[in-house]
């Protein structure tokens, strides 16, 4: 019921992740990142405890790979689960259950991997993949491109109604959280919109957090 990528920008260092399914809120059970860690995604019959799971052992100084290794050797019901993951070089790592949903496949290359179930067809994950490495521009920028491309490649078998992108870099909190929990519409697109007003704004929302008097005016009525 889902399509995703986990992605880390090599310029900047920031990881981030998008995700979208035929389920709603998908993005509050399935998207994990960790600044100076890692992007991991839980998904298919999803365990929302593997994310912060790979990420911990990320964290402890294993690779994407051998973390992803680990959670299938100490989680229950892998058969059921998807788990994508990329670290702090690059190094990217899937594991798909045989009993992931309906048509499901996965794609992977440095900086990048990409995975989904109930899928129109088993090109969507590499379709996400050439997506974000053929985009430039922002992390974020290049998230939306892939989704946009694993859309076009046919997406889920049916309709999609929530997604979500996560953004960390260098502070404790994601620097841009964005959600569609549900709609009849685009999802995709809904994320897209937001990210256009959010991502002007990011620096200044994280100078707000680490020093509000440095930061721009808030901007708002009132604010003289």
């Amino acid at each position: 019921m889902t399509f995703s990528l986990v992605a880390r920008c090599p310029e900047t260092g920031m990881f981030g992740m998008a995700i979208s399914s035929s389920s709603p809120a998908v993005a509050a059970r399935c998207a994990f990142a960790r600044a100076g860690v890692g992007a991991v995604a839980s998904q298919n019959v999803t365990d929302p405890s593997l994310g912060p799971l790979t990420l911990d052992l990320m964290a402890s100084g294993l690779s994407a790979p051998e973390a992803v290794k680990e959670v299938q050797s100490k989680a229950k019901f892998m058969e059921y689960r998807q788990v994508l993951a990329v670290d702090t070089k690059g190094r990217t790592a899937i594991h798909s259950g045989p009993k992931s949903l309906g048509i499901w496949t996965q794609a992977q290359a440095e900086n990048v991997a990409s995975g989904g179930n109930l899928l129109a067809n088993d090109g969507v994950p590499q379709a996400i993949v050439e997506g974000y490495l053929q985009a430039d521009g922002h992390i974020g920028d290049r998230l939306i491109a892939a989704m946009r491309a694993g859309l076009a490649a046919g997406g889920e078998a049916g309709p999609v109604h929530s997604a979500g992108l996560l953004i960390v870099d260098k502070v404790s909190w994601p620097v841009a959280e964005l959600r569609c929990d549900w709609t009849e519409a685009d999802p995709i697109e809904d994320i897209a919109r937001a990210w256009d007003v959010y991502k002007p704004q990011l620096a200044a929302y994280v100078q707000r957090a680490i020093n509000p008097g440095e930061a721009p005016s808030y901007g708002v009525p009132g604010d003289e």
